[in-house]
């Protein structure tokens, strides 16, 4: 599915916008869709932002009220040099950017880095989170793929366009696939610090304890969408999150690390189904 840039400005007049100030740091939102749907949270993954969800939203917004937010140190989000930007409190934020908002229950979906957020949130707030998607989750650091084209020193930054398409060359896999501008020039808009603060606190929160175990000592319904062809993270380790009692596995052919950017159609498809389920629980 391609979005034109006509759909993107369209989709932008009706999201709404709004910034929340943290103890922290300021947090930026993007709602869309019917106020009074079951909620559905997006969380980004590491040197990404809402707008990697903008080709998928428009195809949740008629079940759900979707809320998107920039973690600290990426998109429009603050990007302070002192706050901590490990997992567990990127997670909290996100938390509290909810009960700005109001919500009281909502099904959450992180993408890559983003699901680990998400069993951060759930975590700490097991009250707020019904259920979890993850897409293209690694669960645990040995299914880590390294690449050593990824490197951006920090006398690069901030980096040219070439530079970044190198970086997140790994993050797809469907042929002839274009990384879209607004992407590039929201990974532009970090720091180096918040950039490499946000990869180190994934990597300790992994290392600490793998996802499966988490998410069986959570017991909240699961699921995970997996593009086969994932170059970041083996898509054999999928498999692991069988061990969660009850976990749902999806494996899409011929996409890889973002599937929600490579062919948002096909990712919507489970992800409506399990949030059909599971939207109206709690």
């Amino acid at each position: 599915m391609t979005v034109s840039d006509g759909d993107r400005h369209a989709e932008a007049e009706t999201t709404e916008s709004t910034t929340l100030s943290l103890d922290d740091g300021d947090i930026h939102v993007c709602q869309d869709g019917p106020r009074d749907a079951p909620a559905l949270l997006l969380i980004h993954g590491s040197a990404s932002s809402v707008r990697s969800w903008d080709s998928l939203v428009p195809l949740l917004t008629g079940s759900h009220r979707v809320i998107r937010i920039d973690l600290l140190g990426h998109g429009r989000s603050a990007k302070p040099a002192g706050p901590s930007y490990a997992t567990p409190d990127q997670g909290r934020r996100a938390g509290v950017a909810l009960d700005r908002l109001g919500v009281e229950r909502a099904i959450v979906v992180g993408h890559s880095s983003g699901g680990a957020v998400a069993t951060a949130l759930a975590e700490r707030r097991p009250d707020l989170v019904i259920a979890l998607v993850l897409i293209n989750t690694g669960p645990g650091m040995a299914a880590y793929i390294a690449s050593e084209s990824a490197a951006i020193a920090p006398s690069q930054w901030p980096p040219a366009d070439e530079q970044i398409r190198r970086f997140a060359s790994t993050g797809f896999s469907r042929a002839g696939y274009q990384i879209p501008q607004e992407l590039l020039d929201e990974v532009r808009m970090m720091t180096y610090h918040t950039l490499t603060a946000t990869m180190v606190g994934t990597r300790a929160y992994l290392e600490e304890q793998a996802l499966p175990e988490r998410l069986t000592a959570l017991g909240k319904p699961l699921l995970v969408i997996f593009g086969e062809d994932d170059r970041r993270w083996r898509s054999s380790s999928a498999a692991d999150y069988r061990t969660v009692p009850g976990a749902k596995v999806e494996l899409l052919p011929g996409l890889g690390h973002s599937p929600i950017l490579e062919d948002p159609a096909r990712t919507a498809g489970p992800l409506l189904a399990f949030t059909a389920i599971h939207a109206g629980r709690g």
